[in-house]
């Protein structure tokens, strides 16, 4: 056979055989034909046969975009044609045709539907394969139907006959999670904005815009759950250009669930979102968004390049940790890991380097070249500082040991959480753990009960407060019982949020005296629309982390949303309140609160304690103290065995004598006795703090 030959045609003698195979030499195409009439038999076709039949006259092309059929009827649309193509997504593409972008959406308004149904139309993802939440892995998302942990996917589409490549980076929807969302955006040249057409414009909306507006994204608005009654577009769709400011002229109609305007939201994409900068000839810095742990390889790190390019084998170094790896296994994710040999500038991937340590590789950091270093690292990095601090204890006191080692395990995962020992003198051994918010903490709660068989008590949430001492140096205090003297501090500061509450008019004033309730500062009210208005206001963080979103929800009908930030620090009014028990203090009961409210949490906390403790042999005060002052009290009388009863008659003096004696008797046992407070009753307690603070 000549090597200069165009052509080169094989044809199968057999008469069994119903194809013929087409060879291009210099195309790299194989054809086959399907030739009806060696496959058919003259007896009478069974039911496998005649299914076969409908499917005779196929002729196929097998090319580098996936399988075209050009002897049948063409395609009818660009989707079909890209959904074909999703099985080649791992073929090289010019960085002109990569489009980076995310989805931003409050909770609820269909962003995980929308990604699940992205990757099923481009073929990344087959049918037989297809799940709801595709991108949520873990059984807390599934069911909570929120995305806590960052997802990538890469797709490929056909648009025009060319080969685009689509890096999805799905992004957590709450406020918890604002500084890996604003990292996933700086990887990113474009967002999605996913609105629901009923529900409209909220809270967490408006919070991830301007997170994308700062990072310069191109932003295309897409109104989500058209296919609902209650649905109204062109209302959503004013809303959006009055609080926003963007134009949706062009906003695109959809509904993922029923698979309306997905070829419309791909075409967008391609058209709209700019392809990222050429730059694969400087030095490698490559944008950490996430990190996991995995017990076989290490830590893997989910990247997208900058600039630059990153070989399997090459020694890399993070710059904020200053640590350098060599890269065993680079690959794309598409949702799956695959493996490559390089990236280059511009496109999404993850590497493993035998990471030990999720501290090592945060979110954030800068990936260089350990020989050929960049000037200078990414903007934004900063560290996880966490920000409610609450103590878990074990219900079982043998466990103390499996929930140690169980923190340790979520920490390889989750470097923003941060533990250390802590004894309590009613609860026992235990951890004081640092969150970055209360769903974090509700999380690493969960987590930790189903994935490691733990029963635990949480005590109530508590911030960071900065303690000005006389002597001038600053103390950061979490926890009630490290507070410094009264005589030794001058001062306390803690931490203001600035928070923004989305509501229909017909609740403003129940969220109004709820915001004054909690110590909030009035900033401004502006109605966004005709029914619907924003209230702003500044309020100590301490005073939210409690039931506060419970209460918001509880006072809207489940209709307001909210969405803060943290501000700073000021100066209030606090103090160290002190629950006593028979005359000595319990340290996991005592909280720091505002002076005004010292009373009325006195008063519920004293109250409930008396409910709880059982009775004993001699009366039990239960006080609140400030310092040595007492500004709440109740006492639990004592049991009291009836001495008397054997005394019929007589003269009084006898009775008097045997009262006397079971007098001293009960303040021998007081000076000497010892009231054990019950488990349940510090749980009771520490709910009813939560409730009250």
């Amino acid at each position: 056979m000549a090597a200069t030959a165009d052509f080169c045609r094989l044809k199968h003698s057999h008469a069994a055989t119903p194809f013929t195979l087409h060879r291009s030499l210099s195309s790299n195409q194989i054809e086959f034909q399907f030739h009806r009439n060696n496959y058919l038999s003259n007896s009478k076709p069974s039911v496998l046969q005649r299914k076969r039949r409908r499917a005779s006259g196929i002729y196929c092309q097998a090319t580098g975009t996936g399988v075209q059929p050009i002897g049948g009827p063409p395609a009818d649309t660009n989707l079909e044609f890209g959904a074909r193509g999703g099985k080649d997504r791992l073929l090289k593409v010019p960085w002109s045709s990569i489009r980076n972008f995310c989805i931003i959406a409050h909770i609820d308004h269909g962003k995980s539907t929308l990604a699940d149904k992205l990757l099923q139309m481009t073929g990344t993802v087959q049918s037989r394969e297809m799940k709801e939440q595709f991108l949520d892995n873990m059984d807390l998302e599934r069911e909570r139907g929120i995305t806590i942990k960052l997802q990538a996917a890469r797709m490929r589409f056909m648009y025009e006959n060319e080969p685009y490549c689509l890096n999805l980076i799905d992004t957590p929807g709450h406020v918890d999670f604002s500084y890996e969302v604003s990292r996933s955006l700086a990887a990113c040249e474009g967002a999605l904005l996913v609105v629901d057409a009923s529900q409209g414009v909220e809270a967490q909306t408006l919070a991830n815009v301007y997170l994308a507006l700062e990072n310069n994204l191109e932003i295309i608005p897409v109104l989500n759950k058209i296919d609902l009654p209650g649905a109204d577009p062109e209302r959503v769709s004013r809303e959006i250009e009055e609080v926003v400011g963007l134009d949706c002229s062009d906003a695109i109609y959809c509904s993922a669930k029923e698979g309306i305007g997905i070829s419309e939201i791909l075409t967008a994409i391609v058209k709209k979102i700019p392809p990222p900068q050429n730059t694969a000839e400087k030095p490698l810095r490559a944008l950490i968004f996430d990190s996991y742990y995995d017990p076989y390889r290490g830590v893997i790190v989910y990247f997208r390049l900058i600039d630059g390019t990153i070989k399997k084998g090459d020694r890399i170094m993070f710059m904020a940790s200053k640590k350098d790896y060599y890269a065993d296994e680079i690959g794309v994710l598409s949702p799956n890991q695959l493996q490559v040999d390089e990236l280059f500038a511009g496109e999404v991937g993850y590497l493993s380097a035998s990471i030990r340590s999720v501290a090592d590789a945060r979110v954030g950091d800068t990936i260089t070249h350990y020989s050929r270093k960049a000037e200078e690292s990414l903007p934004g990095y900063k560290e996880a500082t966490p920000m409610v601090f609450c103590g878990l204890f074990p219900v079982d006191a043998d466990q103390f040991h499996e929930l140690r080692d169980a923190l340790e395990k979520l920490q390889l995962n989750d470097a923003a959480l941060k533990f250390e020992p802590e004894t309590s003198s009613a609860m026992g051994f235990g951890f004081r753990c640092g969150f970055l918010g209360l769903l974090h903490m509700e999380i690493v709660q969960e987590r930790l009960e189903r994935e490691y068989n733990l029963s635990l008590i949480t005590t109530a949430p508590s911030v960071v407060y900065k303690v000005h001492c006389v002597n001038g140096d600053i103390v950061e205090c979490s926890n009630p019982s490290l507070l410094p003297e009264a005589g030794r501090r001058r001062s306390i500061e803690e931490p203001y949020v600035k928070i923004e509450m989305l509501t229909p008019k017909d609740y403003i004033g129940a969220l109004m005296e709820l915001a004054q309730d909690r110590r909030g500062e009035f900033k401004e009210l502006k109605f966004i629309t005709e029914i619907r208005a924003s209230l702003t206001y500044e309020l100590p963080m301490a005073e939210m982390v409690g039931d506060f979103f419970d209460q918001l929800k509880s006072r809207s009908k489940g209709y307001a949303s909210m969405e803060y930030s943290l501000i700073g620090y000021k100066e209030s009014d606090l103090i160290k309140l002190d629950i006593q028990i028979n005359g000595e203090p319990v340290e996991p009961l005592s909280t720091i609160v505002h002076k005004d409210k010292a009373y009325s949490v006195g008063r519920a906390l004293t109250q409930k304690l008396k409910e709880l403790i059982p009775r004993q042999m001699f009366k039990i005060p239960i006080q609140a103290c400030i310092g040595a002052k007492v500004i709440a009290s109740e006492a639990l009388s004592a049991i009291r065995k009836d001495v008397l009863a054997k005394c019929y008659g007589g003269d009084i003096s006898r009775k008097k004598k045997l009262l006397k004696k079971q007098a001293e008797g009960k303040k021998r046992m007081k000076a000497i006795g010892r009231v054990d407070v019950p488990q349940e009753a510090f749980m009771a307690v520490l709910k009813l703090e939560k409730e009250v603070l």
